[in-house]
């Protein structure tokens, strides 16, 4: 095969070119999209139907940061994939979508049919929705949608299957666990949180990230000077663990605070929509930023400044979170604390949530601004407590203790906790109750983008389910698929969504 690159454009280019096509010579413009990873002969014959529906067939392919299908997906990158694809007699045309769906390029390329494989004609199979969806992107565009048949393979099943690297954790471990029921059980443990009530308190934090590129040491001074690029601020802390519980639980309330500095109306728009806001201005207080220099090329972190007040909150402001604490607690059904030892959470607060809440889930992080200072320890009792690693040590005084002995002796021994899971970084994480004892579940990418915020999603995406009474290794699994996609995300340009993490779940154990 022979690579033809003139055949790749960019999505607007090649609008541009069929429009021309369309009105010159009455082309049937076919369009086909999906990752076309590992292109196989079930690509082939599918694509080769496609093209026998029309005149000229376009095939789109997913973006490499989009793509959610398990373990260091993809195996090869976007422009790969595109050549591959390019190089094939049958296709005219190849474009890489930077869009998590089909959608926006159905409506930009605006085809006569919109081509998917005979295993997506089933509707109400598709956990994702997304089938539904295109067809009525199509149909709104004057087109319809076409399904082929013939013989079939799944690029993810063979991925899975014989390129995993033999014997490895994440390999063994699916090989042990994969049964013909396992992504139906999966599914309604995610399924099951969808009418929770879910309750969130914590602090509110900038994440800032100032772009900058190195430029060299100054004659003068010892140290390295760089170049200011851009900036980009996000919504952190309690919001950003919100904005991850809201796309599985459809009510969503938020007991926060934020400083005298102007960041109140930022807060309010990056929450999404079903995530309620009672938020407490604090006078002569900043709202918590932390703004961390990232060498722009490769994005890679170089150091960061703390901008905050983490001393106690105390006279009205405390009494004002009380009082918001004890007029919503009752009505939830789930009680998250994302304690990141900034202040807000104070001696009284955490007496009351655990002597009223219903389901208290809790992490109390360990940072660079109190580093030692805010155990989980602090917590009498929870009925899921996720931590790290180096926070289940710090509590229990563990320098050197095997981690399965602090997690299923230590720390339960220090606090009633019904659940813990303490996440392990490259080693994945450690699940422990008293029914199904120690659970290890492997992580699940080697692929890592950014690692900030990925245990805060860990939290946000298993607490519901374990409220809702999912099985705890079936959760820690669950958990790790979504701290696997948020590594895949730059700070929290994205939350992690339903959809995308049972498009993960699915694939990895096809």
């Amino acid at each position: 095969m022979s690579v033809n690159r003139e055949k790749i454009y960019s999505i607007s280019g090649l609008r541009a070119v069929l429009d021309e096509l369309k009105h010159d010579n009455q082309d049937v413009i076919v369009l086909a999209h999906g990752t076309f990873d590992l292109l196989h002969v079930g690509h082939l014959r599918h694509l080769e139907a496609a093209r026998r529906e029309g005149s000229r067939l376009v095939v789109t392919i997913t973006a490499d940061r989009f793509v959610n299908k398990g373990p260091d997906r993809p195996a090869f990158p976007a422009e790969l994939r595109a050549e591959m694809l390019a190089a094939l007699k049958c296709v005219d045309f190849v474009a890489i979508s930077e869009e998590p769906t089909s959608i926006s390029v159905i409506e930009a390329l605006r085809p006569d049919v919109y081509v998917k494989g005979a295993e997506y004609q089933d509707e109400a199979a598709d956990v994702t929705g997304n089938i539904t969806r295109e067809r009525l992107a199509v149909e709104s565009c004057g087109g319809r949608i076409a399904f082929t048949g013939g013989l079939t393979f799944s690029s993810s099943h063979l991925i899975n299957r014989h390129l995993l690297v033999p014997g490895s954790e994440v390999k063994t471990f699916i090989d042990q666990v994969r049964t013909p029921t396992l992504i139906d059980e999966l599914k309604s443990i995610v399924d099951a949180v969808a009418d929770l009530k879910v309750l969130i308190i914590g602090e509110t934090i900038i994440d800032q990230y100032d772009y900058v590129m190195p430029i060299g040491k100054p004659p003068k001074e010892s140290v390295i000077a760089a170049r200011h690029e851009s900036l980009e601020s996000f919504a952190g802390g309690v919001i950003a663990a919100a904005n991850h519980v809201a796309s599985f639980c459809r009510q969503v309330e938020v007991i926060t605070s934020v400083g005298d500095d102007g960041w109140d109306d930022f807060v309010r728009q990056a929450a999404k929509p079903n995530v309620g806001l009672a938020i407490r201005p604090c006078k002569g207080r900043p709202t918590t930023r932390k703004v961390r220099f990232v060498e722009a090329a490769f994005t890679r972190k170089l150091f960061e400044v703390y901008h905050m007040d983490d001393a106690p909150l105390v006279g009205d402001d405390e009494r004002w979170l009380l009082d918001q604490i004890s007029a919503k607690i009752a009505d939830a059904d789930l009680v998250l604390v994302t304690d990141f030892g900034h202040g807000l959470i104070s001696e009284a607060m955490i007496a009351l949530m655990a002597d009223k809440a219903r389901f208290l889930a809790v992490n109390a992080q360990s940072n660079s601004g109190n580093h030692g200072f805010n155990l989980v320890t602090r917590y009498p009792r929870a009925d899921y407590v996720c931590i790290d690693a180096p926070e289940a040590r710090l509590a229990t005084r563990s320098k050197h203790a095997d981690i399965e002995e602090v997690v299923s002796k230590r720390l339960p021994a220090m606090m009633e906790c019904g659940n813990l899971i303490v996440t392990h970084g490259r080693s994945g994480c450690i699940a422990y109750n008293e029914t199904q004892g120690l659970t290890r579940i492997p992580a699940l990418t080697r692929s890592v983008v950014d690692t900030i915020g990925a245990g805060d999603a860990f939290l946000a995406v298993t607490a519901p389910m374990l409220a809702a009474g999912g099985r705890l290794d079936h959760v820690a699994l669950l958990g790790n698929a979504a701290g696997a996609i948020k590594v895949g995300i730059l700070g929290h340009r994205q939350a992690v969504e339903r959809v995308a993490l049972l498009r993960f779940m699915t694939t990895l154990l096809r």
